[in-house]
């Protein structure tokens, strides 16, 4: 008996924790906030928080600006799954 691998699609390994989900409903709803304050309100460490930001990076989802020292996220509009996922979050 073969046993199936589970592959995740994009929008699954995206949506797959719920800090991560905390953190989309943040950005969906404030244009930008900086690491600290998405850690605070999503009730999240700091470094889970940068682990979660860095993985929605390389998806595509958010993006980074620095300002000075700060590193300010918001969503990725210009990609397509960046897009979906704020449609997504919009809507409640």
């Amino acid at each position: 008996m073969r046993t199936r691998r589970s592959v995740q699609t994009p929008l699954e390994e995206v949506l797959s924790s719920k800090g991560r989900v905390r953190l989309l409903i943040l950005l969906s709803r404030h244009h930008e906030m900086n690491v600290t304050g998405l850690a605070r309100e999503a009730g999240l460490s700091y470094e889970t928080t940068i682990g979660h930001l860095t993985a929605l990076l390389e998806k595509g989802v958010v993006k980074e600006e620095r300002v000075g020292r700060l590193r300010m996220f918001s969503m990725d509009e210009e990609t397509p799954i960046g897009r979906k996922i704020k449609g997504l979050f919009s809507i409640g």
